[in-house]
Formats: C-alpha cells, structure tokens, sequence
C-alpha cells in the first residue's frame, strides 16, 4: 500500500478519535463519570459541595455548566441561584455585581419558583454587604432598604421572613444614624433649628429607630435651647417611657424636673 495512504488514513484515525473524545466530554459535561445517568445532579451536587466548603470557583464552574448546558434540567433554577451565592461568597464588588444579576435574573426567570423568596432576600444581602459608614454615601444602604422591603411585602410567609427584618431593621438604622449625626452636627454648632428639623423628620421617617433615645435627647435639647422648654418637654418624657436603659435617662429626668418647677419671681 502507499506510504502517503497510509499516512493520510492514520491521520483521519487520529482526527476521528478525537473528535469522538471531545464529543464525549461534550455530553457528559465537567468531569461526569461515563455512563452517568443523571449527569445535572452529579454536577449540582459537586457544585453543592464545592459551595459549601466555600470553593466559590470550582463551585460556579459546576453551576454554570448546568445553567449554560441543560436547559431543561429541574436543577436548573437552583443552580442559578448556586451561582449567585458563589459571586456573593467571594465578595469582591465585581463579584457582588454579578451576584446581584444572578439573583435579578432568577426573578424574572423563575417568578413563581418556590425559592424566588431566597432570591429575593439574597438580592438585598448584596446591598447589605455594601453598605457603608454613616457619615458616607448611603445608596447601597438604600437599595438594601427597597429590597428587604419587597421581600417582606411579597413574601409574607416565608421562612427567612425573621432574616429579612433583622436585616432591613439594621439597613434602616444605618440610614437613620446617618440623619442623626447630620442633625448631632447642627446640635453642636449651635444651630437649633437646623438640628429641630433633622432630628424631628428622622423620627417621623423612622418612628423604630433603635437608638432614638438619643434623637429624643437632642431634639428636646435643641428646643430647650431655641427657647421652646414646653415643646422639648414631651420628647424627655417619651425617653424615660420607651427606655429602661439609655445614657440620657438621668439627663433627661433632671431636665424633666427643672422644666416642671416654677420659676421663683423676685
């Protein structure tokens, strides 16, 4: 036979198997055992695993393949929202960003999914991790506000319903920490009517504040020192009710008592 046929057939022989190879592994998906007879739950429980032991990599790589590869498979959704826990596990704001995408996109997938709560609730998370420092831009601090309040409105009885409270509970209290120090700041220098106004729209806006004791204070304060003793006068009183324990309660008893006793006309 002819040197250069023999070469040629060898050559497609090659090419073939190979061929052959890479269509086997296109089908059995990163590293599925041949034969495997449910290829999406081997790579969902690999991606599980790797996720839980914080491997965030190796785990997408899993999730991804089912969500880009099996289209129909009932992982699918749950390996969506895998994903968006890998990019939130890693933290860094890039992967934050795509944590958030994940999470949105699952919500206009899977509406009606019976995680979409976890998706929502996780779609805050990603905002709660951002937020910053009172005296710094809060819009992250916001954005986590508007989205465990979607979750408490959409999703009333979820499980994670008490997570999602305690959490928008301290996103509000961030927001409201940083009205306060605004109107701390105006306390200080002098500016009573400034600090009236900060200090009387926090309370309106956030009525739960948990440190309002000390908006209480400096609001009556603020009034006191604008000449107005009869109006700070109910804000020392609600200190004393709505606190057991505060720094401003022997403050604000004795300013309580002073405001009360009569002045002595000479």
């Amino acid at each position: 036979m002819n040197v250069h046929l023999i070469a040629r057939r060898a050559r497609l022989l090659v090419t073939v198997l190979g061929l052959a190879a890479a269509a086997a592994c296109a089908s059995t998906g990163r590293g599925v055992p041949a034969g495997t007879s449910l290829p999406d739950k081997f790579l969902f429980d690999k991606g599980t695993e790797a996720l839980n032991n914080k491997k965030w990599l190796t785990s997408r790589e899993f999730f991804r393949e089912i969500v880009d590869t099996y289209g129909q498979s009932p992982y699918r959704p749950d390996a969506k929202l895998g994903l968006g826990d890998t990019y939130l596990g890693e933290g860094t704001t890039e992967a934050l960003e795509r944590a958030r995408n994940e999470f949105a996109e699952f919500l206009a997938f899977f509406p009606t999914n019976p995680r979409a709560d976890y998706a929502q609730y996780k779609l805050g998370m990603v905002h709660f991790r951002q937020m910053r420092a009172p005296q710094r831009d809060q819009t992250q601090t916001r954005d986590a506000v508007k989205e465990f309040e979607t979750f408490v409105a959409r999703y009333p009885n979820s499980m994670l319903m008490p997570e999602a409270k305690a959490r928008l509970r301290e996103a509000r209290d961030r927001l409201s920490e940083s009205d306060y120090e605004v109107g701390f700041f105006y306390f200080r220098q002098r500016w009573y009517p400034g600090a009236v106004d900060r200090f009387k729209s926090l309370l309106k806006q956030d009525p739960d504040f948990t440190n309002r004791d000390a908006v209480y204070f400096y609001l009556a304060e603020s009034l006191v020192k604008a000449k107005q003793p009869a109006e700070a006068l109910p804000y020392y009183q609600k200190l004393i009710e709505e606190f057991q324990q505060s720094e401003y309660l022997a403050d604000a008893n004795k300013r309580i008592a002073e405001l009360k006793t009569p002045e002595v006309k000479s």
